[in-house]
């Protein structure tokens, strides 16, 4: 299983990111994706999911109105549209797989990706 996260980068305060998450090596519409992120020094923390149709979003308090999330079945992939950044967005985003059902705790999810690096200048 694979989970290949790619699109961050460095960016101004208010400007805005597309990351994806391409997946394979598993039944993609078998699984939630979620987002996290971890900045320097602090602990990893959730940011965004999408169950396995596509029908349910779930987003942190810190990004909702700013972050949309959504997913391509078709494609095997997920997607996070980041806008109006801050510089507090600064971390590695990382994508991740579940099954459990449980979508904001880390310990749930099966699968995890590597992790994309978004900074943001203020």
């Amino acid at each position: 299983v694979q989970l290949q996260a790619s699109g961050g980068g460095l960016v101004q305060a208010g400007g805005s990111l597309r990351l994806s998450c391409a997946a394979s090596g598993l039944t993609f519409s078998g699984y939630d994706i979620g987002w996290f992120r971890q900045a320097p020094g602090k602990e990893r923390e959730f940011v965004a999911a999408i169950t396995r149709s596509g029908g349910s979003t779930y987003y942190a308090d810190s990004v909702k109105g700013r972050f949309t999330i959504s997913r391509d079945n078709s494609k095997n992939t997920v997607y996070l549209q980041m806008n109006s950044l801050k510089p507090e967005d600064t971390a590695v985003y990382y994508c991740a797989a579940n099954v459990d059902g449980r979508l904001r705790l880390g310990a749930f999810y099966d699968y995890w990706g590597q992790g994309t690096q978004v900074t943001v200048s203020s």
